[in-house]
C-alpha cells in the first residue's frame, strides 16, 4: 500500500559501536608502558581492532547465545561424556590461544611478559565465558612445577599458541588447556572439607573417586583437582584421555544453567576410579594451589575492569549519539555527572589492574617484596573491584535507557556477566577475610603495601587523610573478622588513590580524591560533587569508531 505515513523510519537511535580499537584506552596503554611491556603494544592494538570488529562481536554473541550441549551418551548407548560447542566458540578459542592469553607468557622470558598477556585478556573482550578455560590454562602452569616431571611433560603443550580441540592423548596433541576442578557441594570455598578420595596404586599414580560441584570447561585435556588422601588434601593433575587413548573416568551429570557466562560450560562430575597424578606433596594440596589462586584472582580483576571500560565505553557511545530533550545525552549535566563517575570507577579499576599485572610478573621473575605487594593488593583489589563491577555495569546500562534491558545490546550481557568474578576465586567474604590473614600472618605484606601508597603522601591532603583513617583502623585487631569488608575496602581504594594521584590526570585524581576518598559522594554513582573538571575525564572514554 501507498500513501501511508512513515511509522518506521528510525532516527534519534544510536550507531552500532563497531570498527573501534578496544586497546585505545589511555589507562591501559600508560600502565602497559609504565610497567615494562610497552614492546607489545602492537599486539595488543592488534587484538584491540579485532574486538571491535562485527565480526568478533558476532562470535561472542553466537557463543553466548547458543550454549554448550552435554551429550552423555552416544547414539547406540555407549558412554562418551562430551560437551559441543557452537563453531564460533572454537574461533574465540583459537584467537585467544594464537595470541597467546593462556598460558604462553610462562615460555616467555621478557620481563613484561605477563602484564602484556593481562592487555590483551582485557584488549580481547567479546564473551567472558571462553575466558575461563583461557584464565585456567594460564593459572595451571605454576602449580604443575611442584611435580617437575609432569611440568617437563606438559609445560611445552600448554604454553603452545595451537588451540587443539579434541579428546586424544594429551602427548599426541600440538597444544592443551587445562581446567581446574575443586568444590565439592557440601563445601563450596572450604576445600577442606572435600570428601573426594584419592587411593595410591602400585604404578605410581592414584585412584579417585567423588564428586564435583563445579568443572569449568569440561573439554579440556587436563584438569587440577583436589582429594582426600590419609595425610589429607592433596592436589592432583588428571587427564580427560590417558595415555594411549583410552578416556579417564570421568562422568558428567549435567551442565550447570548459569545467570551469565553461558558460552562456558560448566559442568557436575564423577570421579569413578579416575586416574590422576600426585602434583606437589601429600597432605599440602592448598598451599600447592596457591600460586595457581594468585593468577586467577588476577584474572578476575582484569575481566572486570575489562567488564567496566567495556560498559562505559557503550554508555559514552549511546550519550554522544542520543538526544533528548533539545540536548545531546552527553551534554545533560545529570548524565555528565554519571558518565563522569563511571569513567573514574573504571580507569581506577585499570590502573590497579595493572599496576598488579606489574607485581604479579616481577613476584614470579623472584622479587620479593613485589611478591608480597601482590599477596595483600591483590587480595584486597580483587575484593572491591569484583564487587564494584556488577554495581557499575547496572548504572551503564541504565544510560542506555530500555534498549539496555534488551538482550539485542551488549550491557545485558555484561550485567549478567560481572557478578561472577566477584564469586570466583573466592567471593566477597572469603577474599576480604584472606586479605587479613596475609596481614595476620605475613606482616611484611602489609609493609610493602603501604611502602607503595606511601609513595602519593603529600599529593593530595584527602588522600593523607584516608590513610590516616586506615593505619588507624588497623591499629587494634579487635572485632577485625566483624570489620573485615571495612578495612579491606579502605585497603584498596587507597590503593587506587595512590596510583591515580601518581599516574592519572589530575582531573580524574582529583574525581577520585573527593568522591571515594574524601566521601563527598551519594549512594549511587553519579553523585559526584560540584566544582571538578569532567570533561578531561570524559574525554579519556571516547572511542574513535571507523
Amino acid at each position: 500500500m501507498t500513501g501511508l505515513p512513515g511509522t518506521h523510519e528510525v532516527f534519534n537511535q544510536v550507531p552500532p559501536l563497531v570498527g573501534h580499537d578496544t586497546a585505545a584506552d589511555p589507562a591501559l596503554l600508560e600502565g602497559l608502558e609504565r610497567e615494562g611491556a610497552g614492546w607489545a603494544a602492537p599486539e595488543v592494538h592488534e587484538l584491540g581492532r579485532l574486538a571491535g570488529t562485527a565480526e568478533a562481536q558476532g562470535w561472542g554473541r553466537l557463543a553466548e547465545r547458543v550454549p554448550p550441549r552435554l551429550h552423555t551418551h552416544d547414539r547406540y548407548g555407549n558412554r562418551v561424556d562430551e560437551v559441543e560447542y557452537v563453531p564460533a566458540y572454537h574461533q574465540l578459542m583459537e584467537t585467544a590461544v594464537g595470541h597467546g592469553l593462556h598460558a604462553a607468557p610462562w615460555a616467555d622470558e621478557r620481563p613484561g611478559a605477563h602484564v602484556a598477556r593481562a592487555a590483551k585478556f582485557y584488549a580481547w573482550s567479546v564473551d567472558a565465558g571462553h575466558g575461563c578455560p583461557i584464565s585456567m590454562t594460564y593459572a595451571v602452569v605454576p602449580a604443575l612445577r611442584a611435580n617437575p616431571e609432569l611440568a617437563a611433560r606438559f609445560e611445552p603443550l600448554l604454553t603452545n599458541r595451537t588451540y587443539d580441540f579434541g579428546l586424544r592423548d594429551p602427548e599426541t596433541k600440538s597444544g592443551l588447556i587445562a581446567g581446574m576442578s575443586m568444590t565439592e557441594k557440601q563445601g563450596g570455598s572450604d576445600v577442606r572439607a572435600n570428601t573426594t578420595t584419592a587411593t595410591p596404586q602400585a604404578d605410581g599414580t592414584y585412584v579417585l573417586r567423588g564428586h564435583k560441584w563445579f568443572t569449568s570447561a569440561p573439554m579440556s585435556d587436563m584438569f587440577l583437582t583436589l582429594a582426600q588422601t590419609p595425610a589429607g588434601v592433596t592436589c592432583f593433575l588428571v587427564p580427560r584421555v590417558l595415555p594411549g587413548g583410552e578416556p579417564n573416568a570421568m562422568r558428567f551429570l549435567r551442565l550447570k544453567d548459569k545467570l551469565g557466562n553461558k558460552s562456558n560450560a560448566s559442568s557436575e562430575i564423577e570421579y569413578d576410579a579416575a586416574v590422576g597424578w600426585l602434583v606437589g606433596e601429600e597432605g599440602r594440596g592448598v598451599r600447592t594451589i596457591v600460586e595457581m589462586v594468585n593468577m586467577t584472582r588476577l584474572d578476575c580483576v582484569i575481566g572486570t575492569s575489562m567488564g567496566m571500560r567495556t560498559a562505559l565505553v557503550q554508555a559514552t557511545h549511546h550519550a554522544r549519539h542520543r538526544s533528548a530533550f533539545g540536548k545531546l545525552l552527553v551534554e545533560q549535566p545529570a548524565m555528565r555527572n554519571v558518565l563522569a563517575d563511571l569513567a573514574v570507577e573504571s580507569e581506577a579499576a585499570t590502573t590497579a589492574m595493572m599496576r598488579l599485572a606489574g607485581a604479579n610478573d616481577r613476584a614470579i621473575r623472584g622479587d620479593e617484596g613485589e611478591a608480597a605487594l601482590r599477596r595483600l593488593a591483590l587480595a584486597a583489589t580483587k575484593y572491591y573491584v569484583c564487587k564494584r563491577g556488577p554495581i557499575h555495569a547496572a548504572e551503564a546500562l541504565e544510560c542506555l535507557g530500555g534498549n539496555g534491558y534488551i538482550e539485542d545490546f551488549d550491557a545485558a550481557r555484561i550485567y549478567r556477566e560481572l557478578p561472577l568474578l566477584s564469586i570466583w576465586e573466592g567471593s566477597g567474604n572469603v577474599a576480604a577475610l584472606d586479605a587479613l590473614r596475609a596481614i595476620a600472618r605475613e606482616p611484611h605484606t602489609l609493609d610493602a603495601y603501604f611502602e607503595e601508597v606511601s609513595l602519593a603522601s603529600g599529593a593530595d591532603p584527602r588522600f593523607d587523610e584516608a590513610l590516616a583513617r586506615l593505619q588507624k583502623e588497623l591499629t587494634s585487631f579487635d572485632d577485625i573478622e566483624l570489620r573485615a569488608r571495612r578495612v579491606v575496602e579502605q585497603l584498596a581504594l587507597v590503593f587506587q588513590g595512590s596510583l591515580l594521584l601518581r599516574h592519572a590526570p589530575s582531573a580524574v585524581a582529583d574525581a577520585f580524591c573527593a568522591s571515594r576518598l574524601a566521601r563527598d559522594w551519594g549512594g549511587a554513582l553519579g553523585t559526584l560533587p560540584a566544582g571538578l573538571d569532567l570533561e578531561p575525564i570524559l574525554e579519556r572514554a571516547v572511542v574513535d569508531v571507523g
